[in-house]
């Protein structure tokens, strides 16, 4: 564990203020739902809560199937993080927080198809390179909530991917909400 320095009182209704520097960082927002742990030596953690972390073994069975049914790689993430990836260059992926423009479009629930040259082909995590060609992107909705979405991607500059492809993101998508909803 690693010391902020910050020190903070518990108030009369047993509340506790986290400090805005450490919500930014850790990219909590009002509203978003914390799992509380306790350990032997009486620490509490809190840990920002992933709905569809829950079905992380789950997801990246399916993001596999996927993968090796299409042959592009296939992403599956939550509202910051990637949650499971499989296919080539998924190292690159794994357990990385998704970037602005990602969460932006899982906010806004955008479900697409982009190349490289158009103006809506968004970088999935922080530190994205940008080696894929095309993409396509669905939201995951569970409860009428956005949590999440599924990217399907491809580096083959000349084969863009299509509306199959769009189709079978949005299914993974709706797959994945309904799996979260039982």
């Amino acid at each position: 564990m690693k010391a902020t320095g910050i020190v903070r009182r518990i108030d009369d209704l047993g509340r506790i203020v986290v400090p805005k520097e450490i919500r930014r960082t850790l990219r909590i927002r009002e509203g978003d739902p914390l799992e509380i742990f306790t350990d032997r030596e009486g620490e509490i953690i809190l840990k920002k809560y992933s709905p569809i972390g829950e079905l992380s073994q789950f997801a990246g069975e399916y993001a596999e199937s996927l993968s090796q049914t299409t042959g592009y790689l296939v992403v599956i993430t939550d509202c910051d993080h990637v949650v499971a990836v499989s296919g080539a260059g998924r190292r690159d992926f794994e357990s990385k927080p998704i970037s602005k423009q990602l969460e932006d479009a899982i906010s806004s629930r955008k479900s697409f198809l982009a190349t490289k040259e158009d103006a809506g082909f968004i970088k999935i995590t922080l530190d994205d390179s940008g080696e894929f060609a095309s993409q396509a992107v669905s939201t995951i909705i569970c409860e009428g909530d956005a949590i999440g979405a599924v990217i399907l991607c491809s580096r083959d500059a000349k084969g863009k991917l299509t509306e199959a492809e769009g189709k079978l993101a949005a299914a993974a998508a709706g797959f994945l909400g309904r799996q979260m909803e039982q």
